[in-house]
């Protein structure tokens, strides 16, 4: 049971248990159920937009089936690489996602291959699934970040800001989950209403990274859970953060300067869609 509470803007405390029920003996967790809400409110959504982008429902579908399992062995594999020293002693554990240690840019470089597969067999233009796919995605990851709170996870350094959260009886701390949730939540609102007028096939996918990855770079400073490179004190995640706003951002302002959508737009592998 974990108990959580925002002392500073009201004295209720949430008594919230990880495990949601059990079924012949084994636990369903409240994570395991809000990361599916996530996927099918991602899919229902990308179903949806499909049109938009010269894609049908059943392009969605098919490539979910490919996505889903995809991506859980990326976010995993991402996960555990970058903590070997604990799984080098006991790789039987490597399986056991159950227990927890998933890292969402594992998922998202999983599934950035996932789709260049695909729409190299099935013949679908990759800019246009990844501009769709970039929505469906900010969809899951604002919902999904509710499985931390749950958890009493992902959570920042000690604050005095009157939203501090405060878990089983520690100092209030940043609620990096919520702060991230939220982000999530206005990149979605802000690039559904933008995708209705984007310039360019594979836009999308570019200011997600860019906008995502600007705000990561600070979030990830605030959390004391990171995963670093090495023994450094640098953290995984905010690095790769900082280098796809870079990248992206770039070669966004480099695009609006030039107007060279067309020789972008090659980097379709179907130019068809």
């Amino acid at each position: 049971m974990n108990y959580i509470a925002f002392p500073r803007l009201f004295d209720t405390v949430f008594s919230i248990d990880p495990v949601a029920f059990t079924i012949f003996g084994h636990p369903i967790r409240w994570y395991g159920i809000i990361i599916c809400l996530g996927f099918i409110a991602a899919a229902a959504y990308c179903s949806y937009r499909a049109r938009d982008f010269g894609l049908t429902a059943d392009n969605v579908t098919d490539f979910m089936l490919w996505l889903i399992p995809i991506c859980v062995i990326g976010a995993r594999a991402y996960y555990v690489l970058n903590r070997w020293d604990t799984y080098k002693d006991h790789p039987e554990d490597i399986i056991k996602i159950w227990e927890g240690g998933i890292a969402i840019y594992g998922g998202i470089i999983a599934g950035a291959l996932a789709a260049a597969l695909y729409c190299k067999i099935k013949k679908v233009n990759f800019l246009s699934l990844g501009d769709v796919a970039v929505l469906g995605l900010l969809t899951g990851q604002f919902i999904g970040r509710w499985g931390n709170f749950v958890n009493a996870e992902a959570y920042g350094t000690a604050t005095s800001l009157p939203w501090g959260m405060s878990i089983n009886g520690a100092p209030p701390c940043h609620p990096t989950f919520l702060y991230e949730s939220l982000w999530n939540f206005a990149l979605f609102i802000f690039l559904h209403f933008y995708s209705k007028k984007r310039k360019f096939k594979g836009e999308l996918i570019l200011l997600y990274f860019s906008l995502y990855g600007l705000g990561r770079a600070w979030i990830e400073g605030l959390r004391t859970d990171s995963l670093y490179v090495g023994n450094t004190n640098i953290r995984i995640s905010q690095l790769l953060a900082v280098c796809f706003f870079v990248i992206c951002a770039g070669a966004l302002v480099y695009l609006r300067i030039r107007k060279n959508y067309e020789k972008y737009d090659l980097l379709s592998l179907n130019r068809e869609n």
